[in-house]
């Protein structure tokens, strides 16, 4: 698998983001290796709560929030997906499954860094990969929040904006990353945020993964990722845990997701569910401060004896 490594000097001097990733090596399923970024900030010793961005997005995603959860005690991971961020990008579009995309995050987030008792906060690909973590391995996880995602089986219809940037996605051959995080959010962006978005990719190169993530996505019942997702929902289904949804009230994407969860997820029960006024699919841009108060209060209201 050839896979292509963004040059360090890419990531100097972004706003708001001061943060460096330590790295650690899966194997890609090929044959070689694959090397993953992972954030790790705040107390060695506090409740451990895993960020997990989407498409076609990365950690950088996730700055707004870091520091009110790193101050209120907890310690925070943020992995870029394979493909993504300062992790490697294989270059050809059908290096890119669900399953190896699941398996690289189990690799690098459970064998290699041995993390446990974790909070999951997922948005976008983050909840449909990190869903899937949390059924096959359920004894790794506390609380699960969810904001602007879902675990699509293919046996309903997504909603018609997904459906249009399937579509949409399907034919560019140079994704204008930045241009399409904008496009996704409420609030204008920053001339200098937009180019954070676009830092991983110097070139088309390098977007292999970016372009064909929303093609991965089942839309129909007999898709590759679609058993392995039933199977996840019958586990979530069972699921006791707290389970909390904090989605936006402003995504096409994804509006109406939070009540699946909440109908069919037990631990969803009686939980503080929030919609958060003045977010679009990329809530973390628009309220992230908003949001990370919300996973702030829940592990304080959920400690872990009470697990």
């Amino acid at each position: 698998m050839d896979a292509l490594r963004t040059p360090e000097d890419r990531f100097t001097d972004l706003p708001e983001f001061p943060y460096e990733p330590r790295y650690v090596e899966v194997d890609d399923g090929d044959g070689g290796r694959l090397r993953v970024a992972v954030l790790v900030e705040g107390p060695d010793d506090g409740e451990t709560v895993l960020l997990m961005h989407g498409e076609p997005s990365w950690s950088f995603l996730y700055r707004r929030m870091i520091p009110v959860l790193t101050a209120a005690g907890l310690r925070v991971v943020v992995p870029d997906l394979v493909g993504f961020g300062r992790s490697d990008k294989p270059t050809e579009l059908t290096d890119y499954t669900y399953a190896r995309h699941v398996g690289w995050l189990r690799q690098a987030l459970l064998d290699e860094l041995q993390l446990t008792d974790l909070t999951l906060v997922c948005q976008d690909w983050g909840g449909l990969l990190g869903l899937r973590l949390v059924a096959e391995h359920p004894d790794r996880f506390a609380r699960v929040v969810v904001a602007n995602t879902g675990l699509p089986t293919g046996d309903h219809p997504m909603s018609e904006a997904f459906l249009a940037w399937q579509r949409a996605a399907a034919g560019m051959t140079d994704m204008q990353v930045g241009r399409i995080i904008s496009n996704g959010t409420a609030t204008d962006m920053a001339p200098e945020v937009v180019a954070a978005y676009d830092a991983p990719f110097p070139d088309a190169r390098y977007k292999a993964g970016a372009r064909v993530f929303p093609s991965l996505v089942p839309t129909s019942p007999d898709d590759p990722a679609a058993a392995a997702n039933r199977a996840a929902w019958g586990v979530l289904r069972t699921w006791e845990k707290p389970f909390l949804t904090a989605f936006s009230d402003s995504d096409p994407i994804t509006g109406g997701g939070d009540a699946v969860f909440q109908k069919l997820v037990p631990g969803a029960q009686g939980m503080p569910h929030t919609t958060l006024a003045g977010g679009g699919h990329f809530l973390q841009e628009d309220v992230g401060p908003q949001l990370a108060q919300v996973v702030v209060d829940l592990v304080a209201a959920t400690p872990r004896s009470g697990t």
